[in-house]
Parts: structure tokens; C-alpha cells; sequence
């Protein structure tokens, strides 16, 4: 069983290539050491999604 992650002082954003509409926004914390979490912004309260930090850069680097 894994530890919860206190997302609490998340610094959520939402990422550049979301439409600026409600439809399709994407919100990601960059400020969590080692973890990269990715939520929903329609649904700030809802479950996120936690990548590590570098599975995350991987696939960064692979949209570029």
C-alpha cells in the first residue's frame, strides 16, 4: 500500500496547450519534489493523477 501524497500546498497551473475553454483543461503541479501530479481543472477536488518527476519529463520531452 502507498502513502498518500499531501497535495495540499499544490501550486496547480493549467497547461499551455489547454483551450482556454471549460472542454478540455488540464492542470499540473510542478512544485511537489519528485512528483509531477495532473488533475482536471473542471474537477479541482477530484482524484489526480501522480507521475514521477522524471517519467513526467520523459514524456514532455517526447511531445516537443
Amino acid at each position: 500500500m502507498k502513502a498518500h501524497l499531501d497535495l495540499s500546498a499544490a501550486n496547480w497551473r493549467k497547461s499551455s496547450y489547454s483551450n482556454g475553454g471549460d472542454a478540455t483543461c488540464v492542470e499540473v503541479a510542478d512544485n511537489i519534489p519528485g512528483a509531477v501530479p495532473v488533475r482536471d481543472s473542471k474537477s479541482p477536488h477530484g482524484p489526480a493523477l501522480v507521475f514521477p518527476a522524471t517519467a513526467w519529463e520523459i514524456f514532455i520531452a517526447t511531445l516537443q
